[in-house]
């Protein structure tokens, strides 16, 4: 069922990108998965919080921190470097964690997204504005995005006392109703936005080469984590740690980019690394399901 639900998303996104509603539905879909249902988990998960959430953020953090400026070195141009660091753990992210690893990865890929949503709201636009950008509008930007949002509602949630309540039968209800929207939206959306994108044979190779030099630095990272950093429980959420190296480039940077500077050069990065990124990710499923049968 895990595999089944962003299967059917994405083939509905397919066959509703030639109707008359794909334009209304994509903006529709991607504002309900940004802020409704991941909010509401994210919501959840920090009300019934698991230890290790805060030591995930960190990693998230951290980790999109480095790739930013270890690309930056190597081709010069912040854009690119952008591209490989802020990736896609919204709509992509967590139907792939969920189809991966089941509804139990949902806390651990909650607490990645968080951290990797800090570093998108400050990092992104720094990266494609050609003008600084005052520190009061950078801190406001984090503030208001819908992650922090919701962390300071789970907060208040703690503080009123709601992770104690014995009977929560109807919060449980609300939950899996939005991780099953959060599955379906994004992958309808992937389907939806791949079904009309124009992509050549060096934009692959491009993309599959630095998707190579991504996943040796997460074997190197991921490993050096797990034997030298205490994250607890982190034997059952390395996995979807190791899933953060295998995600394309968040979809708004071509938003953002043409907005600041009016091109969007970002688009084939984003379109090719999408592709790649669904064989990587399938590539890793298979590898995962034959090294755990049970999962």
């Amino acid at each position: 069922m895990a595999l089944l639900l962003p299967l059917f998303g994405f083939l509905c996104g397919l066959g509703l990108a030639s109707t008359q509603f794909s334009a209304a539905l994509k903006p529709l879909f991607a504002s309900l998965l940004a802020r409704f249902f991941i909010p509401l988990v994210i919501i959840y998960t920090m009300v019934f919080y698991q230890a290790g959430s805060l030591s995930l953020m960190i990693f998230s953090f951290v980790v999109a921190i480095f790739m930013f400026y270890a690309f930056h070195f190597i081709f010069k141009d912040k854009l690119r470097a952008l591209c490989v660091s802020y990736v896609n753990l919204a709509w992509l992210g967590f139907p792939f964690a969920l189809a991966l690893f089941g509804p139990e990865i949902s806390a651990a890929m909650v607490a990645l997204y968080v951290g990797g949503s800090i570093f998108g709201n400050i990092w992104a636009v720094t990266a494609v504005s050609l003008d600084v950008q005052p520190l009061s509008m950078v801190i406001k930007k984090v503030a208001l995005s819908p992650p922090v949002f919701a962390l300071l509602i789970a907060l208040i949630c703690r503080i009123a006392g709601l992770q104690h309540l014995q009977q929560h039968d109807w919060l449980d209800i609300i939950y899996s109703f939005a991780k099953v929207g959060m599955s379906f939206t994004g992958m309808c959306v992937l389907g939806m936005w791949l079904r009309h994108t124009k992509v050549h044979a060096e934009d692959l190779l491009r993309s599959g080469k630095i998707f190579l030099i991504k996943i040796a630095v997460g074997v190197v990272v991921c490993s050096l984590t797990y034997f030298f950093i205490s994250i607890p429980n982190i034997e059952n959420y390395i996995g979807v740690m190791f899933l953060l190296f295998c995600l394309p480039p968040a979809a708004n940077i071509v938003a953002l980019e043409t907005h600041y500077q009016g091109t969007g050069t970002s688009a084939k990065y984003i379109a090719s690394g999408t592709i790649i990124s669904c064989v990587v990710v399938m590539l890793y499923g298979v590898v995962l399901h034959n090294l755990v049968p049970n999962l």
